[in-house]
């Protein structure tokens, strides 16, 4: 905000790319104010390391059924939080998250570019591949000391681990990068999905695309 308030100063229009989606959602809307307690993060996340997600997911079954209904099960990150907002609290995750819209001292215009899902699929196949050849595989041994971090266990980094550990061979570990990829586009896509207000654009060539997106930006800012 800080940021932003600083660009706006001197200019009309910022662009924001990328982004996982819970970061735009935080910018762009605010989060709710939900309490944290490191040492129950820490006690949970022993938990995990100890006996795998299932007995977590158990306990957010039981506890609170509605947001296990509504969460990725194979995200551990989420699902650990809400166990430990419910278990500090003693409220369920659904009750706390409210969704109420901060007020944002800008207008937010969200533009997603919309890929038909093979020629998407195979692009994140390339992306990958191109990855590997730019040296991931050294990237994540650079790293691998801190494997036991929460950042280091995220597509590309956890599938080689497997490999540098023994379980897999290293063609089926890309392979299994390029299949996660995959799902966390499917997964991205629903997130977006969820802003119905968002200006969808077919992606053709890049000249093109910025060409539509500015006519629309035009047209939404003129009718606003």
């Amino acid at each position: 905000m800080a940021i932003l308030e600083k660009e706006f100063a001197d200019k009309d229009v910022v662009v924001l790319v990328g982004g996982s989606g819970m970061f735009v959602d935080a910018l762009c809307i605010g989060l709710d104010n939900i309490p944290t307690d490191p040492k129950m993060k820490r006690q949970i996340q022993r938990e995990l390391d100890e006996n795998g997600l299932p007995p977590l997911l158990d306990e957010l079954s039981k506890k609170d059924p509605k947001y296990f209904d509504q969460v990725d099960k194979q995200n551990a990150a989420r699902v650990m939080r809400a166990v430990e907002v419910i278990r500090i609290t003693g409220k369920t995750y659904s009750e706390l998250r409210q969704g109420t819209k901060k007020e944002r001292p800008f207008q937010v215009h969200r533009f997603v570019l919309d890929h038909p899902r093979e020629i998407l699929y195979k692009r994140i196949n390339l992306r990958v591949e191109q990855m590997m050849q730019a040296g991931l595989e050294q990237e994540a041994r650079s790293v691998e000391h801190l494997r036991h971090l929460t950042s280091m266990n995220t597509v590309g980094y956890k599938e080689l681990f497997a490999y540098f550990d023994g379980e897999t061979d290293k063609q089926s570990a890309i392979d299994q990068i390029k299949q996660n990829s995959r799902r966390y586009a499917k997964r991205q896509l629903t997130w977006l999905r969820r802003h119905p207000e968002s200006h969808w654009v077919k992606f053709t060539d890049s000249d093109s695309v910025i060409s539509k997106i500015l006519s629309i930006f035009e047209e939404s800012r003129s009718s606003q």
